[in-house]
């Protein structure tokens, strides 16, 4: 197995995709979520009361990559799915972003809880660490299916017009609105949670996985695994403080990896592996 994708002639998806990208993704995601916050009763007594588990709850959450196919099949057709999902497959990443994926992130969230006095770890639920488990595995398919969409699409054609560190940036405030109904939606995690921080944390988590996308020249796996950590339940809560670690951290990573951060050279910008024909 290789890094390198064989061109594929002809199939291409256009720069004009990206407003309907994120067009699509908002009107799943927020149609979804607003029938709960303008219909409460209504909704609940209908489709049933939403929670991690209920099949609307991972349609909204899957919008990202149900937009990312509808494109890919649109412009490219059936024949432009496998290029598509042979990013999965560019998984050679450099040591350091290994590490930080696998340790440094955990490092974050106990630095985190212990600066607001919490526990090193999330606590175990009634039903065990097997259940924990079981939410760990089930989260895998949950936020990382968006970078289907957020890496699989909008990454790369961003950055065939900017540099890196603005496509990385705008990506992360459009990610950080697109929850913003989540927090007034009762009975979920973000209901509690402050959404500036969270804002400026979606900010900065975008930023710092441009890098590790690029330097796998545009896979899809590395962020995923990203983002799966962002979500693991073993790590403990530790809002607003691992938000904080995180931007001093995305600081040093800006400054460390300044050299490509801030120029389009060597930036992935295919969203169908190897395509070739016109990208704007």
């Amino acid at each position: 197995m290789t890094n390198a994708a064989a061109p594929v002639e002809g199939l291409s998806i256009p720069s004009k995709a990206l407003i309907a990208f994120f067009l699509l993704t908002f009107a799943i995601t927020w149609g979804v979520v607003g029938i709960y916050i303008l219909r409460p009763e209504w909704a609940s007594a209908t489709f049933g009361q939403i929670s991690g588990s209920h099949p609307f709850f991972f349609i909204a959450t899957w919008a990202p990559a149900l937009s990312a196919f509808a494109l890919v099949l649109y412009f490219a057709g059936p024949g432009g799915l496998k290029p598509f999902l042979a990013r999965l497959f560019l998984w050679r990443c450099p040591p350091g972003w290994v590490a930080f994926v696998v340790i440094g992130i955990p490092l974050v969230y106990l630095a985190g809880s212990l600066l607001k006095s919490g526990p090193p770890l999330a606590p175990v639920p009634p039903g065990g660490v097997g259940a924990l488990v079981a939410v760990l595995f089930m989260m895998l398919f949950l936020g990382p299916i968006e970078e289907f969409g957020w890496r699989g699409v909008a990454q790369p054609i961003l950055q065939r017009h900017l540099a890196p560190i603005w496509a990385g940036a705008i990506i992360g405030a459009v990610w950080g609105v697109w929850h913003l109904p989540a927090f007034f939606l009762s009975g979920t995690v973000y209901a509690g949670w402050n959404f500036l921080p969270f804002f400026v944390g979606n900010i900065t988590l975008a930023v710092l996985v441009t890098p590790i996308f690029n330097r796998t020249r545009g896979g899809l796996l590395w962020p995923m695994l990203f983002h799966w950590q962002l979500i693991n339940p073993f790590w403990p809560d530790a809002q607003p403080y691992d938000t904080w670690i995180l931007v001093a951290v995305a600081a040093v990573v800006i400054w460390w990896n300044r050299d490509t951060m801030f120029t389009r050279e060597g930036a992935a910008t295919e969203v169908i592996a190897g395509e070739r024909g016109p990208a704007q």
